[in-house]
């Protein structure tokens, strides 16, 4: 049985401090956000874990591995070096649905993402490291069959995007609501995935479903691991597989 440990970050009052005293350039909103993106990943992924941009001004994270003083180290080097600060709310589940919506509501109970008064909120819990185990994690990783045949090298490539993303959005929608999963385009033609406790035929039925609404073609190398890292490297190495011997749906513990 998986339990995920997912913490929501949030940018702290982030929609009027970018239009106060007057409107910000948006070139240096995205790139304070790039920066910022950057930072938190590099930070959660030196201790193991995967931060995805969602949002930019809402970043999720898996962070099975960190604690509670990781969590303030990582706010207090955050406000030490930016003109914004972050709220981080963490939760736990067998899901990572759940532990988002339990992370999310821990921020919401605290305040606003807009109140100027809620600064650094840090609230939740964590796994100790005594129950943790080897299966706490399952990634998935997708990507398009042959995108560079079927789309990179026909196509614009801004209509080649439009294609990926169909696939992508269709897959996020349909893993969230069928399968309690949360999904992240993490950059060329991939997705990432954390899922439950999924098997050999819930993926192969999301790739079906993938395929018959938007004709986008997927396959998926699926891990499990003590931490994200754990489980997206062993994703890596089954999507390998899937490449190298032309399967749908490979998942490493069974290889």
């Amino acid at each position: 049985m998986t339990n995920t440990q997912v913490t929501l970050l949030q940018i702290d009052n982030y929609g009027p401090w970018t239009v106060t005293p007057e409107p910000r350039r948006e070139a240096d909103l995205q790139t304070l956000q790039s920066r910022l993106y950057a930072d938190v990943s590099q930070f959660v992924g030196n201790r193991g874990g995967y931060t995805f941009f969602t949002r930019f001004d809402n970043m999720i994270a898996v962070t099975n591995g960190l604690d509670l003083e990781d969590h303030r180290v990582l706010q207090e080097s955050i406000g030490n070096r930016y003109p914004v600060t972050l709220s981080l709310g963490v939760a736990t589940g067998t899901d990572p649905v759940h532990a988002l919506s339990d992370a999310t509501t821990r921020l919401q109970e605290a305040g606003s993402a807009q109140d100027e008064d809620r600064r650094e909120c840090l609230e939740g819990r964590i796994i100790e490291d005594d129950h943790r185990t080897d299966e706490d994690v399952q990634i998935a990783h997708f990507d398009v069959i042959n995108a560079t045949g079927n789309y990179t090298d026909e196509l614009n490539a801004f209509d080649t995007f439009i294609e990926i993303e169909q696939g992508y959005a269709e897959l996020m929608r349909h893993m969230r609501y069928a399968h309690d999963s949360l999904s992240f385009f993490v950059g060329g033609d991939n997705v990432i995935v954390v899922c439950p406790d999924l098997g050999y035929d819930e993926y192969e039925e999301a790739i079906g479903h993938v395929e018959e609404a938007v004709d986008v073609s997927l396959q998926v190398g699926v891990g499990r691991g003590k931490s994200a890292h754990d489980a997206g490297f062993a994703a890596k190495h089954a999507l390998e597989t899937c490449r190298a011997d032309g399967t749908r749906v490979e998942l490493e513990w069974e290889s």
